[in-house]
């Protein structure tokens, strides 16, 4: 890591079967990915990585305290941060979070479409909110819903 607090970060989960990659830029972190493979000239080391792996243990993390950079349209970040303040544990479905997005109940369009681009999910919990797409790949959302017991 450098002072600016830059880089890639990736662990790998056996509770995944695949990796837990971040990248980090002084110190927001701006995306969460799950790789099947080991990316090149990745660090091992952050502390939000070991939080993941307590979290992916049983361990409850809401991760609301984790500063991102989120580069997306107005609409998108709105749904993001309301989606950030679903509690661990719980879930919503569409129309509930369209509604605390300030959006209208029936813009589920916008809703699914943010949470389908949603570059760190995880941090932003996509996995709680039901029948909409996540912007982690469909094994690793089903496993975060089952620690979650969702």
């Amino acid at each position: 890591m450098d002072e600016e607090g830059a880089g890639i970060y990736v662990r790998e989960s056996a509770h995944l079967d695949r990796y837990v990659q971040i990248g980090v830029v002084g110190g927001r972190v701006i995306s969460v990915a799950f790789p099947e493979s080991l990316p090149e000239n990745a660090a091992h080391e952050h502390p939000l990585l070991d939080r993941i792996v307590v979290y992916l243990n049983g361990r409850e993390d809401s991760f609301e305290d984790v500063e991102t950079g989120l580069t997306v349209s107005t609409d998108h970040r709105s749904v993001l941060e309301s989606t950030r303040k679903i509690p661990y544990g719980q879930s919503v479905d569409v129309e509930q979070l369209a509604r605390t997005s300030g959006l209208d109940a029936d813009d589920h369009e916008t809703v699914r479409n943010a949470l389908r681009a949603n570059p760190v999910p995880l941090v932003v919990p996509d996995h709680r909110v039901r029948d909409t797409p996540s912007g982690a790949p469909t094994a690793v959302e089903r496993r975060l819903r089952a620690i979650e017991g969702l």
